[in-house]
């Protein structure tokens, strides 16, 4: 009995030594229909993103809303378009780390805010996947993070690469591939929530 009792309490230790926040990234105007950047589908990645969110605001999980601010084309700081989306705004203590280059960590808080807080895994969602999400998932699993990201809770766009057009749905579709291979648990919403 004293036997299992430790090994009850060592697994509820370990258990309590991972902590989770969600993050959400570039989740702004101009990714929207009308704005100067629209992305691929970017209504339906952020209805998941606003399950996720509400999910996780009632579970009183850590949630980071990350802002990219330019200078100039789209996300132009103090523009309507670089305005964090009305599906997913902030609310009182949530925190808003302001970024300027892809990557989340780059010459942000970032980093240190979650390394403060004790958290150790972090569950990705947001805009563009091809830019800021692959960018930050990668910089945050070479930091030590565990990273977890939903797929259907990001938003792309065409690109196009030696004058060929490569679909939306195939740049998603590649890049959960490459990051699933060493960087990221990939899951989408529905198994996520079902956890």
């Amino acid at each position: 009995m004293a036997l299992l009792s430790l090994l009850f309490a060592g697994k509820v230790s370990a258990q309590a030594s991972h902590k989770k926040a969600l993050l959400i990234i570039d989740v702004q105007n101009d990714y929207f229909k009308g704005g100067k950047m629209e992305l691929s589908e970017p209504d339906a990645a952020a209805a998941n993103i606003s399950l996720i969110l509400a999910e996780s605001r009632k579970k009183g999980i850590p949630v980071i809303h990350v802002q990219h601010a330019a200078t100039e084309g789209f996300l132009v700081a103090n523009t309507t378009g670089a305005e964090i989306h009305a599906s997913v705004r902030p609310v009182a203590g949530e925190k808003i780390i302001t970024k300027h280059y892809p990557n989340s960590f780059r010459e942000t808080t970032l980093a240190e805010y979650l390394k403060a807080a004790g958290i150790t895994d972090l569950v990705i969602t947001g805009m563009m996947t091809h830019a800021c999400v692959d960018a930050t998932t990668r910089a945050a699993k070479d930091l030590g993070f565990n990273c977890t990201v939903i797929a259907d809770a990001c938003a792309t766009r065409d690109l196009e690469v030696n004058h060929q057009l490569v679909p939306a749905a195939e740049v998603q579709r590649s890049l959960m591939g490459a990051l699933a291979f060493y960087y990221a648990a990939i899951v989408n919403t529905k198994e996520y929530l079902n956890r």
